[in-house]
């Protein structure tokens, strides 16, 4: 029987994830000093210190409810356009999440945050923006479980995906969001949302490979 990730997973996840944007805070603002505000690190920073602040209130019982949980701390915590986006993307994502999740079930979540990253942002790939490490990692996890493969293989190829399209914006002329006021000279730099996107689908990959 292939295994499922549940509870247990999500809530180290969200663990990972802080200990992950925390670690690398300084990277995200110097990034984002690079081709945009500069507080991207400090915003996702607070936004997952008090994300996991609120989980060990109120211990969600389900994978869904811990990502409702995220994308309502996020939503209220993140400033910038970082909250509101993934704010978005968890809260699609926790909906899509019914139950103990096979490999089928995480590409749906992942394929349900990316379209709410579409929509909340109107990008796609190409314009140098999150979506460009979202798309790869839901097509990824997609097709690892059209192949049979468990959740855990599922979320490691999205992972890796993620982490290859957050490379591929640096040499993007960005034409979304505030690094788009650059015009050519946003070349040359990685987006910061990407990054973050790809640090986040890391700490989903480890987590469940901790399982």
């Amino acid at each position: 029987m292939t295994a499922t990730l549940g509870t247990e997973w999500a809530l180290d996840w969200v663990a990972r994830a802080a200990t992950a944007v925390s670690e690398h805070r300084i990277d995200l603002i110097e990034l984002d000093r690079a081709i945009g505000d500069g507080d991207h690190g400090e915003n996702m920073d607070r936004g997952f210190t008090a994300v996991t602040a609120k989980l060990a209130a109120t211990r969600p019982e389900s994978a869904g409810e811990v990502l409702k949980t995220v994308a309502t701390t996020l939503m209220s915590t993140v400033g910038g356009a970082a909250g509101p986006l993934y704010g978005t993307a968890f809260l699609r994502g926790a909906k899509a999440a019914d139950g103990e999740l096979d490999a089928a079930g995480v590409a749906a979540v992942l394929e349900a945050a990316l379209e709410g990253i579409r929509a909340r942002g109107k990008a796609e790939t190409g314009e140098k923006t999150m979506v460009d490490a979202w798309t790869p990692a839901a097509e990824a996890a997609r097709a690892a479980a059209d192949a049979g493969r468990s959740p855990v293989e599922a979320l490691r190829a999205a992972a890796d995906a993620a982490a290859a399209g957050a490379d591929a914006t640096v040499p993007m002329v960005a034409t979304k969001g505030r690094a788009s006021y650059l015009g050519e000279r946003s070349a040359g730099h990685r987006d910061p949302g990407a990054e973050s996107s790809s640090l986040l689908l890391a700490a989903a990959a480890e987590a469940a490979e901790a399982r």
